[in-house]
Formats: C-alpha cells, sequence, structure tokens
C-alpha cells in the first residue's frame, strides 16, 4: 500500500540543501537569435522537502531541472547539487553522478513495451551490471513499496496510466538517488491516479537525505508540496512554504 500524506514537518535552521543556484542564466541560439531562457535565477531546494515548481509554459522551468540534473549546463552563474559544484565535473563526471545520485521521472513514462514491470524497474542495475537476479530482486522490492507487487510479470500495456507512472518512479528510485527530478508526473494521469503518484513522491521526500522537485501545472497536487517555486520569464516569481505546524 502507498503511504496517506503525512504532516510535513517544521523546517530546522541546519537542514541540508539538495540544490543550491546562484545568478543561474541558460542562453540557447536559435539561428541568428539568442534566447534567454533563464534570467539570473537564485534559487535553494532543501533536502527532507517535496518542492513544487510552477509557472507558465515557456517560463524555464524544464530548463532550470534539465540543469539541475546535470543534462544541460548553464551559460552562467553557480549551480550546486548534492555538494557539488557542476561546472567542476566533467562530463564522464557528470554522467556517474546522475547515475549514483539523481533519479528523473519522465511525463511519458518511457517504459520499455518488450519488458515486464519488474524488468523495467531494473535496467538502471542492469545497465550498471549489476547480477540480473540481484537486480530484478531489487525491483520486486520497490514495486512492493509502490504497491505493485502482484504486477511485476505485468507488460506497460496491461498497466493502468497510474500504474505506468508507479512503476517509472520505482525504476528512478532503483539505484536511491538523493535527489529525484520529475517532468509533469500528474499531467496525463486522472484526480485519484495523480494523488496516488504524488503521495508516493511525498513519502520520499519526507526522507531526510533526499530531495524531490516536480514540475507541474496541475494545481490539484499543490497541497502535497512542502514548498512551490513560482517561474515566470525565466526567472524565480517568488518562493511560498506551505509547511504547517
Amino acid at each position: 500500500m502507498v503511504a496517506t500524506l503525512l504532516p510535513p514537518r517544521i523546517r530546522r535552521p541546519s537542514q541540508a540543501l539538495a540544490v543550491s543556484c546562484r545568478g543561474l542564466t541558460k542562453e540557447f541560439i536559435q539561428g541568428e537569435a539568442k534566447l534567454l531562457a533563464l534570467r539570473g535565477v537564485d534559487v535553494d531546494i532543501p533536502l527532507g522537502e517535496l518542492t513544487l515548481l510552477v509557472g507558465p509554459s515557456g517560463c524555464g522551468k524544464t530548463t532550470l531541472i534539465s540543469i539541475v540534473a546535470a543534462l544541460l549546463d548553464a551559460s552562467a552563474g553557480q549551480v550546486e547539487v548534492l555538494g557539488r559544484d557542476l561546472a567542476m565535473l566533467g562530463e564522464r563526471d557528470k554522467v556517474a553522478f546522475r547515475g549514483e545520485r539523481i533519479g528523473f521521472v519522465f511525463q511519458q513514462y518511457n517504459l520499455l513495451p518488450a519488458l515486464t514491470a519488474a524488468e523495467n524497474v531494473a535496467v538502471p542495475l542492469l545497465i550498471a551490471g549489476r547480477p540480473r537476479a540481484v537486480a530484478l530482486a531489487r525491483a520486486a522490492e520497490l514495486l512492493e513499496e509502490v504497491g505493485l507487487g502482484q504486477r511485476r510479470d505485468a507488460y506497460a500495456s496491461q498497466l493502468s496510466g497510474g500504474q505506468q507512472q508507479r512503476v517509472a518512479i520505482a525504476r528512478a528510485l532503483i539505484h536511491q538517488p538523493r535527489l529525484l527530478v520529475c517532468d509533469e508526473p500528474t499531467a496525463a494521469l486522472d484526480a485519484q491516479s495523480g494523488r496516488t503518484v504524488m503521495e508516493l513522491l511525498r513519502r520520499v521526500a519526507l526522507q531526510p537525505d533526499r530531495a524531490v522537485i516536480v514540475v507541474t501545472h496541475d494545481s490539484r497536487v499543490y497541497d502535497c508540496a512542502d514548498r512551490i517555486i513560482h517561474m515566470n520569464d525565466g526567472r524565480i516569481e517568488r518562493v511560498e512554504s506551505r509547511r504547517r505546524a
């Protein structure tokens, strides 16, 4: 069973940061034109919290999480993730860093149709060279944790959208990342499935050595967040704390 929402905890002053950005800028070149996607972003994201990134389409949300996840390089500024300055990492180091510390959940699930749920979840460990039996055993444990233990042998076509998203989350968690980044995880889900997915993400985020960042347009899930970062035109407009005593 997926745990129900837990009451938010009081943030302690000593709480460590998962992400710290200062003066973060990202520029894209389109022909002879320059597009400024991020315009001097300053933001801190603590460990032990679920943070939502919200704002209109094209405001820079996906660009920001792509830089935080070490998938894109910033044009200027500094970004530290889990204590590492990403600008100091070479490409090979970034690949290793992502593989060890960051999990990414895509909007479209990206499950492999020829594989079972357990095999899909096990893919990151198999790529890393772990024995198949070990990877599948860990996958089965995670599927049990997300409420899909009885569906581990089902193929993607046999799962609902909410079930496929939970498989995708389990896959992102199998290498035990400290930072989980999710791009519109409830966009294609009905209200109940979306709620179940957000409750699962919140349970992950409440662990003191982990953080979850969710890009969303879904206002139905705002009450799941510890904080909401509002973006507009490549800038942080305001940060809203949702923690309650």
